[in-house]
């Protein structure tokens, strides 16, 4: 009876890690199926070297880099602010405060992470927007940056909260060698304890990397919609889950190329986050051999 227990757990525990590999698996094969008679249309080399990106005009086009440099250039601007700050925030929450403080404020810093995403798409659409026009006055309404800004800062508690973990698990045998020869906490804390916590601190970084790649309703209020080929961050721009958003919400007829075009972005989404998180892997990897 025992014996039997345990086949059923295994089996279940089974079929749940079998689950998720079956949903991707499922989530490709979708994306590639729906993207293959779009390609019937448009070359490969159209779509992958093509200025324009205006699947629903009258004369379209079907580049693909406007929305390219608008979701580059908002991850890019999220990352330096998140992972700064979200590195910074983990070393204080590892090696500074008392473990009594640490249990109340880091679920108030995660608590960053269930605020909606459309309230942050408003608050940089109408807080911080406002704020930069005050430091660059030609700046419009609708910009990268201000987008940027509000999704790193949403970002900080994924990246905080994955590498105080990773922080915490350094021998303290480390940390007790550097204090012996007379070093700061602070010196311990950003030449010790960061860089033995590094390979774990990878992961952190690859998940907001991932993260600011996959958001939406910021760049979709904030940014502007605007496919535009432009790595000036003060300009509109759209991204390809703005794209997808916009797109989604009009009455497009099933098997069309502009319908199909939804099913392009996403899969070329999902290029991008599997190659960062392949890149990520591979950091991990190196500076664990290191270790």
């Amino acid at each position: 009876m025992r014996r039997l227990r345990e086949r059923v757990i295994e089996t279940l525990l089974f079929l749940a890690a079998a689950s998720s590999v079956l949903v991707t698996i499922g989530i490709v094969g979708i994306l590639v199926t729906e993207s293959l008679p779009f390609f019937a249309h448009v070359s490969l080399k159209e779509f992958l070297t093509g200025t324009e990106w205006t699947p629903l005009f009258e004369n379209p086009r079907y580049g693909i880099l406007p929305l390219l440099s608008g979701t580059f250039l908002s991850t890019m601007i999220a990352l330096i602010v998140a992972i700064p700050l979200g590195t910074v925030a983990a070393a204080f929450l590892s090696e500074y405060i008392r473990p009594s403080w640490r249990e109340v404020l880091k679920p108030i810093l995660e608590l960053l992470a269930a605020v909606p995403t459309v309230v942050y798409g408003y608050f940089a659409l109408l807080f911080v927007t406002p704020l930069l026009q005050k430091i660059i006055p030609s700046m419009g309404g609708f910009n990268v940056l201000s987008a940027g800004i509000v999704i790193g800062v949403m970002i900080v508690p994924y990246v905080s909260s994955l590498s105080e973990d990773a922080m915490r698990a350094v021998p303290g045998h480390l940390r007790e060698a550097s204090f012996a020869v007379g070093a700061s906490r602070m010196q311990t804390a950003f030449r010790v304890v960061i860089p033995a916590a590094f390979s774990g601190m990878t992961s952190a970084y690859v998940l907001g990397i991932s993260r600011a790649l996959g958001e939406t309703m910021v760049v979709a209020i904030a940014a502007g919609m605007q496919p535009n080929l432009t790595l000036n961050p003060t300009q509109p721009a759209a991204t390809i889950t703005a794209f997808i958003v916009q797109v989604s919400l009009g009455d497009l007829p099933h098997g069309s190329i502009g319908y199909q075009s939804i099913y392009v972005a996403g899969l070329s989404l999902l290029v991008l986050t599997l190659c960062f998180n392949i890149i990520g892997l591979w950091l991990r990897k190196k500076f664990q051999e290191k270790e």
